[in-house]
């Protein structure tokens, strides 16, 4: 994670289960970018990185946080792996995420079913949940 406070460039980002994009600005949560896919039902939570709704995973590109994320909801085990709050980071290159956590179900629903995890891991579905 790098800063590059003081520019406001649009990145693309891309959430891998849906195959949908979206810009986002360098200097707004990807989150609020989220929000203007105009999906209804995506949780929004605090907005402070307290509540753990809004966890995805970065894949490929760079984030900057834009403050504290909940340990409670992101270990630093996860942080590590990508996991983060999308309420508390900001693109700084254009990315792809996967959406996790309680974040999935209200953000699918009404979407085209969800494309196979990149990393390999189970579905819900598969695993008979």
């Amino acid at each position: 994670m790098h800063n590059d406070k003081g520019t406001n460039t649009m990145r693309r980002i891309a959430i891998l289960q849906t195959r949908e994009t979206f810009d986002c600005s360098s200097s707004q949560s990807l989150l609020s970018g989220m929000a203007r896919l105009g999906r209804r039902g995506i949780p929004v939570g605090c907005l402070g990185g307290g509540c753990g709704v809004c966890k995805i995973r970065v894949r490929s590109g760079d984030v900057e946080k834009l403050g504290p994320i909940s340990r409670a909801h992101v270990t630093a085990d996860e942080e590590a792996e990508g996991y983060t709050l999308a309420c508390r980071v900001a693109p700084r290159a254009d990315i792809e995420i996967e959406v996790a956590g309680l974040f999935k179900k209200p953000f699918f629903k009404g979407c085209a079913p969800e494309v196979p995890p990149v990393s390999g891991s189970l579905t819900d579905t598969q695993r008979g949940d």
